[in-house]
């Protein structure tokens, strides 16, 4: 399976076109690969997006029983045969409808796929720069973190924290060695989030990383005050 393949196979489960049966294999190679795991994390965030901005278009009012009908009502001569001299098959016909019917399913869904994969093309987001997985301190992963070069940031969530009703995650990160840390965002109701920072250098290898716990609102100083959930340096992606 190349990458093309299971990034189009992602996309058609996050937008419903895929079988039960896909949507079980990519569900369980997303448990058992951390990479399949984030684009799928990422189309879902992607296609959100534009679900947002869509509204319901619903097919006419009993659509299906019209045409179903209207076969139904084709003229017929008393010999079975059309002026033509061709005879017409009426039952044949009306089974068509379901093939019709799954035909023009198919067609809408193929169109909506086709705008939703035009939308994530425009504002697809360039490819990380840098990619560090956050430890707790047990060693065991927490968050996988990836910058981009205009410092759009995704943060991915590998634990949940378990945060009280007054907390909340925060991501910091350090720019600058000798710097302070810098917030880049919270994450309310402990999911998977993309961020986007202004006025920051572009991200490096080595830099540093990390999440910490905070009261409701993040920290109260700007700067970490809670207990650190997890940390790791970032490192260049092999692309």
């Amino acid at each position: 399976m190349t990458a093309q393949s299971i990034d189009d196979r992602i996309d058609e489960v996050v937008v419903g076109l895929a079988s039960e049966r896909e949507v079980a294999r990519i569900e369980e190679l997303a448990r058992n690969d951390a990479g399949i795991a984030r684009k799928l994390e990422r189309a879902r965030m992607r296609f959100h997006a534009l679900d947002e901005t869509a509204g319901e278009l619903p097919l006419p009012e009993r659509m299906w029983e019209r045409i179903a009908r209207d076969i139904a009502e084709l003229p017929a001569k008393t010999d079975g045969r059309t002026a033509s001299g061709e005879v017409v098959e009426l039952a044949p016909l009306r089974k068509s409808v379901l093939r019709w019917r799954a035909a023009a399913l198919s067609g809408m869904a193929a169109a909506m796929l086709l705008a939703a994969m035009l939308g994530w093309t425009i504002n697809r987001s360039t490819e990380p720069v840098v990619i560090a997985v956050l430890l707790n301190d047990t060693g065991k992963p927490v968050a996988v973190v990836e910058g981009t070069a205009n410092n759009t940031t995704l943060v991915t969530l590998l634990e949940i924290a378990g945060a009280s009703e007054n907390q909340v995650m925060q991501v910091w990160t350090k720019p600058d060695d000798n710097g302070p840390p810098v917030s880049i965002g919270l994450l309310p109701m402990e999911r998977s989030r993309t961020f986007e920072v202004e006025g920051l250098p572009p991200p490096r290898a080595d830099q540093l990383y990390e999440i910490t716990l905070e009261p409701m609102g993040g920290s109260p100083t700007n700067l970490p005050t809670g207990p650190i959930l997890g940390k790791g340096f970032a490192r260049q992606p092999i692309l």
